[in-house]
This record gives structure tokens, C-alpha cells and sequence, in this order.
């Protein structure tokens, strides 16, 4: 077989062609030119590998390239081993410099300029990295989700009306009528456990909220899981224990690599995971760290200050926050039961999952009753009428149902130690950026 029919080999296989000759297809991430020896590293979907030759024509870095060559042993090499040159073809040049260094981007480059030009950036070696982890983490929901029994549907991105209410909605012109992007796919999810009982679904959502933190996105990924004929929100709570421990495992396997480039961890997810009532929470940080908690929920300093003391106390990086007010969740929130069997008229069965000083879902058990839920939505001061295409079907014998959300960048920032979820997405959409 001739070097030019050689099949491709990709960078992280060049160990198993030592001596060989090869075919690799990638990108210039860097050259050197020495005059008498020229060293181009190509990149390519797998990894980086150093290659050498002579009387080399060198294209400006991030030009795809293919090089023949033949694979040496060689410890300073990436990877331990380097590639000969025989022959360096240029597939696509680059017609300029690129506006960024792409190996020098970690130490030299404004954090908004990284996103300004995030066509480029995002080639970066700890760029795709994040987004490697994030696709990993999706594939493992999907397929544990999959193993027990649950449905993927697709639900609509254009709706009449929010699923939780409020202002933070994009409006748009629907041939002459008002619709939104809508802020979640949650109204539609419950409508489906009446017909498969377990569904979910991996779509983006949309919050039309003036913010500029580290911790937020206009658009972002969310991973959706509902499920019906629950005794409570705590099979909720151990379902998702599972899909997190199913995730876990499967970037042990498939992202060593990555995580090992970024200095991250893979938490380890605990066979039931800590919980703790917001009212116990609350008092738990005040006591233990002096940090009062003012408002319906726990602030960013107290989530922060709630996971230190699990993982220092029970080495779990996951806590479970449960019992949320009646004003801290959505409408379709179901109240507490009491153990009198009378419904709690201030506490919901609803909870926030945190992960290392930050929440990554928020859940809980919704309302089912026809009744409940239509009162409910007149305590939230909504329309009836405008709810009608989601309320008509509680009339229908819809099962006591449960599910979670979970922020696919959150979670993958959090794991990796990303500072700023814009960076555990490939394209961000903030309220200041709209391109690339």
C-alpha cells in the first residue's frame, strides 16, 4: 500500500504506528521554521502530534493540512511519539492570521475577546474540551434515561404563553399575533406523561432576563425529565441520583483526557445524595457560618457555604434542598401533604439540586388534580383561558408526576472549573451578544 492510500490516522494513534508510515488530516496549531528543519504541530480532532521535515512550505497556522510521514519514537514529542515528513499538502489555506493564537489563548487573551472571536477560539485545545464533556454528559442522559424505560419527544419552541409566568419572555410577531420563545418545555413534558408516563427531552430554552452574571445564559441547554405514577418528589430524587451517577461513569471512560487537561475532577455521586429542607438549610448556614439568609430562597453566598459543609462533613459535592415556600416555585408546584393528609397552603414539594456551591436542577412533584391546579393558577394571578390548551388535560386522569431540569453548561462549568458558564457553550447567548 502506497503513503498516498494509507487510510487516516488520527494523532492519539501514532503510538500504535511506531516505525509505520502514515496519513494525518488536522489543522496547523503551530510552526516553527529553523531553516534547515521545519516543525509543524497538526491538530486534529484527537489530539496534537509534532511533525518534521525539510524544505517544507509552511501555511499560516489553522490551515488544514494532510502529511504523510512516518511515525518515530520520541519523548519530548506530544504524546511521546512525532511524524517524518514526506510530503505536507495543503487542503485549505488560511488566507490571513488568525485573530488569535489559538496555543497562547490561555495566557494572553482577554476573556471577551475569546468570545468576540469564538469561531476561532472555540478550536482550542481547552475550548472543545468543555464542549467534549458536555456532549459525553447529554449521550448518558440519553442512554440512562433510555435504559429506564423513558421516551425523548420534542416539544414547541414557539408558544402562546410562559411556562412560569413572569416577564423573562422573548416576544415575538406570530403572523400578527404575540407568541414567545418559550422558557421552558415543561407544560408540554406533563401533557406527555399522559401518554408515554416517562418522557424527556434535550432542547434549548430561552430567558429573556436582564442579567450579567457568571452563572446565567439567555439561551441554554436543558436537559428535561418528567415522570408519572410517582408516590412523591423523592422518586424523583432518586432517579436523578441515577442519571447522575450514569454520568459520571460515563465521562470516566470517554473524557480522562479532558478533564486531566482542564485539572478537574469527576465527583463521585453518592448512592442517595444528602437532603435537607430549605428552612433547615437556612438555619444550618446561619448557625455554622454566621451567613444570614434573607429572601425566599437561599442566595448564591449560601448555596456556596451549604455545599462546603456536606462536602466537608459527608464528602458529598451533591446536596438536595427540599421543601420550597409556595412563592419560591412555579404554579404547578404541588403543595406539601401533611401528615394529617391536609395540604400545606405555604410549602411545595419542590427542590433545588446543588453541585459545588451552585444549583444545576430545580424539580419536584407537580400538581395533577384538575381542581388543585386551577386554583393554583388563579392564586398566581394567570389568565384560566390563556392556560387552556395545557389545564383541559388534568380533567383526563393524569397520574401524580414528577421531573427535574438540569443546565447542561452549568453543570459542565461547575465540573470543570469553568468561572463563567459562557464558556461551556459553544456560541453564548447573553443579554450583550448576539454573534458569532
Amino acid at each position: 500500500m502506497t503513503t498516498s492510500r494509507l487510510p487516516r490516522t488520527l494523532t492519539r494513534e501514532l503510538g500504535a504506528h511506531d516505525g509505520q508510515p502514515v496519513r494525518l488530516q488536522g489543522f496547523v496549531h503551530a510552526r516553527r521554521d529553523l531553516g534547515g528543519v521545519q516543525f509543524l504541530v497538526l491538530r486534529d480532532k484527537s489530539g496534537l502530534a509534532q511533525c518534521v521535515g525539510s524544505g517544507l512550505s509552511l501555511p499560516l497556522p489553522e490551515s488544514s493540512v494532510e502529511i504523510l510521514g512516518t511515525v518515530k519514537a520520541h519523548a519530548k514529542a506530544p504524546g511521546g511519539f512525532e511524524v517524518q515528513v514526506s510530503e505536507l499538502r495543503v487542503l485549505s489555506a488560511a488566507t490571513e492570521a488568525s485573530p488569535l493564537e489559538i496555543p497562547k489563548m490561555e495566557w494572553n487573551v482577554a476573556p471577551e475577546t475569546m468570545l468576540d472571536y469564538r469561531y476561532v477560539s472555540v478550536r482550542g485545545l481547552r475550548e472543545r474540551a468543555a464542549l467534549k464533556v458536555q456532549a459525553e454528559l447529554v449521550f448518558a442522559f440519553h442512554s440512562h434515561l433510555r435504559l429506564e424505560g423513558f421516551t425523548e419527544i420534542s416539544t414547541p419552541k414557539i408558544v402562546s404563553a410562559g411556562a412560569e409566568g413572569g416577564a423573562n419572555l422573548f416576544k415575538l410577531d406570530y403572523f400578527g399575533e404575540q407568541a414567545y420563545l418559550a422558557q421552558s418545555p415543561q407544560l408540554y413534558k406533563q401533557i406527555m406523561v399522559g401518554v408515554f408516563e416517562r418522557v424527556y427531552e434535550v432542547a434549548p430554552v430561552y430567558r429573556a432576563e436582564e442579567h450579567a452574571t457568571s452563572r446565567h445564559l439567555n439561551e441554554y441547554l436543558s436537559l428535561d425529565v418528567e415522570m408519572g405514577f410517582i408516590d412523591s418528589e423523592e422518586d424523583v430524587m432518586d432517579l436523578e441520583t441515577r442519571v447522575l451517577a450514569a454520568m459520571m461513569e460515563r465521562l470516566k471512560t470517554e473524557c480522562a483526557h479532558e478533564f486531566e487537561l482542564l485539572g478537574a475532577t469527576i465527583p463521585a455521586v453518592p448512592e442517595h445524595i444528602p437532603r435537607i429542607t430549605l428552612l433547615d438549610a437556612r438555619e444550618l448556614v446561619t448557625q455554622t457560618f454566621g451567613h444570614a439568609v434573607g429572601g425566599k430562597d437561599l442566595d448564591p453566598e449560601a448555596e456556596r457555604l451549604l455545599c462546603q459543609h456536606y462536602a466537608g462533613a459527608l464528602g458529598s459535592d451533591f446536596v438536595f434542598v427540599t421543601k420550597y415556600p409556595r412563592a419560591a416555585r412555579p404554579f404547578y408546584a404541588h403543595p406539601e401533604i401533611n401528615a394529617d393528609g391536609t395540604l400545606s397552603p405555604d410549602i411545595t414539594r419542590g427542590f433545588d439540586l446543588l453541585f459545588r456551591g451552585i444549583e444545576i436542577t430545580s424539580g419536584g412533584q407537580r400538581i395533577h388534580d384538575h381542581a388543585m391546579l386551577m386554583d393554583s393558577i388563579r392564586a398566581y394571578r394567570m389568565d384560566p383561558a390563556a392556560m387552556t390548551g395545557y389545564s383541559e388535560v388534568f380533567k383526563f386522569g393524569m397520574p401524580p408526576h414528577g421531573g427535574f431540569a438540569i443546565g447542561a453548561e452549568r453543570l459542565t462549568a461547575r465540573l470543570l472549573g469553568i468561572s463563567n458558564v459562557r464558556y461551556a457553550r459553544a456560541f453564548p447567548r447573553d443579554r450583550n451578544r448576539l454573534t458569532p
